[in-house]
């Protein structure tokens, strides 16, 4: 999955993106998420905001959404070495989507995040369990649901809850339309046609084969983890 300039397609993908199955996946657990972790007056900070497609999401729950991001469009500046211009304890959650795949250094990350974060702070966080190379400017690696947690946990966080998103019967079907649509797209006229009826019925191919997919066998092999956690040291939930 790739980052995209326009923040309405994360929330809205059509059925002819590439991503489709998985954007929406991603869009209703987010939501579930950010609706359990935060109430009316909560401080959020997107921590790696891009555009800020989920600003809306969060403000919608009657939380104060901030957007932390290198350059100069956020809210807030993220230092070339991943400091956060934010004071100490000053967010009540920090919320990171499809960003921990390209952070070079997870010590800096983690511990800036529970830095900004006030005590009993709620992390929700999604990152890929397996994908495609795709730097943003960098992309260091994937996780298996047990790599994940311990990452995690072994840096200032209580994870909650996960829920894997897209087993793989889906996600092989997405790569495959990925590859495919990467092939044909480029050619004149009949190019960007074939490739979204090609998706159409790859897209709802790949639907009904993650509804078939057993469970069990989605939670250790997902394609993204939606993780809900707590700032380690704080009240129990």
């Amino acid at each position: 999955m790739t980052r995209t300039a326009d923040p309405t397609r994360r929330l809205f993908p059509r059925l002819i993106d590439t991503d489709w199955l998985l954007l929406r996946r991603l869009t209703a657990a987010l939501q579930q998420a950010i609706a359990g972790s935060v109430q009316p007056g909560t401080r959020l900070l997107d921590f790696g905001c891009g555009t800020m497609p989920y600003r809306a999401m969060v403000e919608a729950c009657g939380a104060r959404y901030t957007g932390a991001d290198f350059g100069t469009e956020a809210e807030v500046a993220i230092t070339p070495d991943g400091r956060i211009a934010q004071p100490d304890g000053s967010v009540d959650a920090v919320l990171s989507v499809q960003v921990l795949e390209h952070v070079r250094d997870l010590d800096r990350y983690f511990a800036e995040a529970a830095r900004v974060l006030a005590p009993d702070g709620r992390l929700i966080l999604s990152t890929h369990g397996t994908w495609l190379y795709h730097p943003h400017p960098e992309d260091h690696r994937r996780w298996t649901r047990t790599g994940l947690i311990h990452d995690i946990e072994t840096r200032g966080f209580t994870v909650t809850g996960i829920v894997p998103l897209v087993g793989p019967l889906g996600w092989t079907t997405m790569l495959r339309l990925t590859g495919f649509a990467y092939a044909l797209r480029p050619i004149p006229v009949a190019g960007p046609v074939l490739t979204a009826l090609l998706a159409i019925v790859m897209n709802l191919r790949a639907a009904f084969e993650d509804a078939i997919t057993p469970a069990a066998i989605t939670a250790d092999n997902a394609c993204v983890y939606v993780v809900t956690a707590r700032k380690s040291g704080g009240a129990a939930a």
